[in-house]
């Protein structure tokens, strides 16, 4: 995986320390004030919270996810994957657009159970 810095536990998708950049070809996708995170889901497992978001760069046609594990014992961590292909990337999003609450870590809908591989508590 990529890089892990610091974020804002209280919107793990606006970083206080970086700017969300594409994973293959570095452009900075964030505009100042506004995210364009494309989908976002997050879920509760072993009492942590894990929110995934993901990010599409039109300029390399490839999508970057970030990774934001809240951890119930301790402090959370930051990390941003490898550059995904489009198609991988568009199943993903098309799977989390399922669930009308993507962001409650409670949600038990199909789409959550199916993201998460049944690792939901």
């Amino acid at each position: 995986m990529g890089e892990t810095s610091e974020r804002n536990p209280e919107n793990p998708l606006e970083g206080d320390v970086d700017e969300t950049k594409c994973a293959q070809c570095g452009k900075v996708l964030d505009e100042e004030g506004k995210t364009a995170c494309v989908a976002s889901m997050s879920g509760s497992v072993m009492g942590d919270e894990t929110t995934e978001a993901y990010y599409f760069c039109s300029d390399c046609g490839v999508y970057t996810k970030t990774i934001y594990h809240d951890s119930f014992s301790g402090e959370g961590s930051f990390s941003v994957s490898d550059p995904i292909p489009k198609a991988d990337g568009d199943a993903k999003v098309a799977l989390i657009k399922r669930c009308s609450m993507p962001w409650n870590k409670s949600c038990r809908c199909d789409a959550h159970k199916e993201y998460f591989e049944g690792w939901l508590d």
